[in-house]
């Protein structure tokens, strides 16, 4: 996509879409493995750093199987939970096998009495990204507005999970959009730059 393209967030979101539908139906669930592989082999992050990740909905790039990897390093694990519109995620804990919910949008959360994390690792699912680690999510800002609250709160790495298809030349910007630190997908890793 060129810089100049002149197509608003919703335009590019549907083009988003499109694109991510064709890598999931290229690589299937087998991006699951080259995405932990490739995650394993980057991060080494010490056992006890809280990490929150996401349920894979639509053709999100699957992390389950590096959710289970990382509890399996001692790790605390988290998913988000919807508070409200226009209010940041909260994290709460989960362990591989536990049963979850239907939450905002029919997406599986913790049930609400789960203990709340305060992650310093946030796996970030997304539409596309850019060079610089800008992020196109939903459109629901919820992700923006958690990263800044967390990054005020004392800091945490962004990190956002994607099929590298997913990677166009530049973004629409707004002035709340928060930037990725990593993304990584199943060709690699790669950081931006952004971590405090």
């Amino acid at each position: 996509m060129p810089a100049t393209d002149p197509k608003p967030k919703t335009a590019v979101r549907a083009a988003a879409r499109q694109t991510r539908a064709r890598a999931f139906e290229r690589f299937g669930e087998r991006v699951g493995a080259i995405l932990t592989a490739n995650f394993l082999a980057q991060f080494s992050h010490p056992p006890g750093v809280d990490m929150a990740g996401y349920w894979p909905t639509n053709e999100e790039a699957d992390i389950r199987p590096l959710m289970t990897a990382l509890h399996q390093r001692g790790h605390r694990l988290a998913l988000p939970r919807v508070m409200a519109r226009g209010a940041p995620l909260r994290f709460l804990r989960w362990h591989p096998g536990d049963r979850l919910e239907a939450g905002f949008g029919g997406i599986p959360e913790p049930a609400a009495g789960a203990e709340e994390i305060h992650p310093e690792v946030l796996l970030v699912p997304l539409l596309g990204f850019d060079g610089t680690g800008l992020r196109l999510g939903y459109g629901g800002g919820f992700y923006d507005r958690t990263l800044a609250a967390l990054r005020r709160a004392g800091g945490v790495e962004a990190i956002g999970i994607a099929f590298s298809d997913q990677e166009v030349d530049s973004l629409p910007a707004g002035d709340h959009d928060e930037r990725l630190d990593w993304v990584v997908t199943e060709s690699g890793c790669r950081r931006f730059g952004q971590s405090s």
